[in-house]
């Protein structure tokens, strides 16, 4: 159990050009639906960020392969709330400093858990560099619960339900390159925002929305454009909004036409 602990506890360090950059796999506790717990904490270079899911125009989107990994049947991410920064007058969405995501592990069976695999993600100074950090690391059944992990979950946006967002309706439409949505949710208003949509395809790229607000509703349109500059289908389930706001942070799944 020692050398095990010594495993977990050795973080994945970047290549020489990117040395300020360092990977650590932290273990945590089964839940009550016998999942297991894992965080994945970037450390970085004071005054440098990385990028969250959906990093904004001028972001690099974090890559995560779990090549390697045994006795893994799904995985769950729960990302925290990131920061908005401005960078080179693109909206960028991410983290600065230290970063914790928490992992949430399904096992196949009730054996040990090897994650293996990669994370290519961008680190942001004056300059983006690309950064690959490799990881192979046994996780314990009987971890404790780790401070890091909880942190970043208790850190994670309201669902809808918990912030009493109302009706979330939205309009789809061709458009020369692709196609425009337009989404409008019933939520009041708590001081500046921004908002994110995103579809359930990851080839499909989603500009910055313009914005109106109302005291009582947000509405959004954004761009739809695939990467490929093929023709696609969107699957109104799958559209995703996120509300950073000063004070909270919502998190919407799905719409309905309007």
């Amino acid at each position: 159990m020692l050398a095990l602990l010594a495993l977990m506890a050795t973080p994945t360090y970047a290549g020489p050009a990117d040395h300020n950059t360092t990977l650590t796999v932290l273990a945590g506790p089964q839940t009550s639906r016998g999942s297991v717990m894992a965080g994945l904490r970037i450390d970085m270079s004071d005054g440098w960020k990385t990028y969250w899911r959906a990093p904004g125009d001028a972001g690099i989107p974090p890559l995560i392969q779990w090549v390697g990994s045994t006795n893994v049947g799904s995985i769950a991410f729960h990302w925290p709330v990131p920061d908005v920064f401005d960078q080179d007058g693109m909206r960028s969405i991410g983290y600065y400093g230290t970063v914790t995501i928490p992992v949430e592990i399904f096992p196949n069976d009730v054996g040990d858990i090897r994650l293996s695999g990669s994370i290519n993600i961008g680190v942001c100074e004056e300059i983006c560099i690309p950064v690959n950090l490799e990881f192979d690391t046994l996780l314990p059944l009987d971890a404790p619960r780790d401070a890091a992990i909880t942190a970043a979950l208790m850190n994670r946006p309201l669902t809808a339900s918990e912030a009493s967002v109302g009706a979330v309706t939205c309009t789809i439409a061709p458009t020369s390159g692709g196609m425009q949505i337009t989404t409008r949710t019933a939520l009041s208003q708590q001081g500046p925002e921004a908002i994110i949509i995103e579809t359930s395809d990851p080839y499909v790229w989603v500009s910055e929305p313009d914005v109106t607000r109302t005291a009582t509703h947000i509405t959004a349109t954004s761009d739809l454009i695939h990467v490929d500059g093929t023709s696609f289908a969107v699957d109104r389930s799958g559209i995703r909004i996120t509300v950073l706001g000063q004070n909270r942070a919502v998190d919407i799944q799905g719409c309905t036409a309007s």
